[in-house]
């Protein structure tokens, strides 16, 4: 009895289709009042249906490259090693930007343009290898003469493969060399005597916190201890838009309410905003590489 039973589990493992390798993650500025989305994730199920597809957010502004690559940014290390990351914000699409699929030294796979979305990702985690997508083999049959939905024809289809197992890494096309990769170019943190100047790359836009690129470790190197002064300047291409002095402060409940406080977001840098409010939309303030930000001990 023993060995039968042995015998039906084996027959019933080498019969029983494959499950999907790796989670496949959504991320788009197509919003989701439409088709597009679900046509994304339709083509991905068609590929396998046992995918694990999981939307990052379809909410990027719109041709917001910047914003998308932060995002992913943000996001990407929280996931396992072997994660697809399907990336489409795409204002060039059917152009000659290329199509590629960054792989990190991490492990994780990134598919999209190759139109600075992914430079930060490039800088953070290192590019093991990148691939240019060949589209005669990697692309959703019959959708030949469809030259603007890339992030269905082309992304979506060579991502669910990707993260399936359908095709391997060497099979998704030629090889680019990996410092080839499209960068955006921005003002990294940088020290400079009591001073430390970098730029707010994004919003935490449903609060309107302040965030900005400078880091813990150089943000320890001010000496700036729990619930001490920081003047902290913002400035839009190169006009200060706003000037804050406030306390450092673990959480927003270190002060009163309507009241700024300089914290650490969850990625560990600097940011500054009103408890229970909206600091962005109080002073006007927005994100990108043209808004500079400037902090300084009081």
């Amino acid at each position: 009895m023993k060995k039968l039973l042995t015998a039906l589990c084996l027959s019933v493992a080498l019969t029983a289709p494959a499950f999907a390798q790796h989670a496949l993650v959504l991320q788009t500025d197509f919003g989701t009042s439409d088709g597009a989305v679900s046509a994304m994730r339709g083509v991905a199920y068609g590929v396998d249906p046992k995918l694990t597809v999981a939307d990052l957010t379809h909410n990027i502004p719109d041709y917001d490259i910047w914003v998308g690559g932060y995002r992913l940014f943000q996001t990407a290390n929280y996931w396992p090693e072997g994660t697809v990351f399907v990336s489409v914000i795409d204002p060039g699409v059917g152009t000659s930007r290329k199509s590629v699929v960054l792989k990190t030294k991490g492990g994780r796979y990134f598919v999209g343009p190759d139109n600075g979305q992914f430079t930060l990702i490039a800088e953070r985690d290192g590019v093991a290898e990148l691939r240019e997508i060949d589209e005669k083999v990697n692309r959703l049959a019959g959708s030949g003469e469809s030259y603007t939905f890339h992030g269905r024809d082309v992304y979506a289809y060579v991502g669910a493969r990707l993260a399936s197992g359908a095709i391997t890494y060497e099979q998704v096309g030629p090889a680019l060399p990996s410092e080839s990769v499209v960068k955006i170019a921005y003002q990294h943190a940088v020290r400079s005597g009591d001073t430390i100047r970098g730029i707010i790359p994004v919003l935490d836009v449903k609060y309107g916190n302040v965030w900005t690129n400078i880091p813990k470790s150089l943000f320890d190197e001010l000496k700036i201890g729990l619930h001490d002064q920081v003047q902290v300047r913002i400035l839009h291409k190169g006009k200060e838009v706003n000037k804050v002095v406030a306390p450092f402060e673990h959480t927003f409940g270190g002060v009163a309410k309507g009241k700024p406080l300089v914290y650490l977001n969850s990625l560990l840098d600097v940011a500054v905003a009103i408890s229970q409010g909206n600091y962005a939309a109080k002073y006007k303030i927005d994100s990108g590489v043209d808004w500079e930000v400037e902090i300084a001990k009081k």
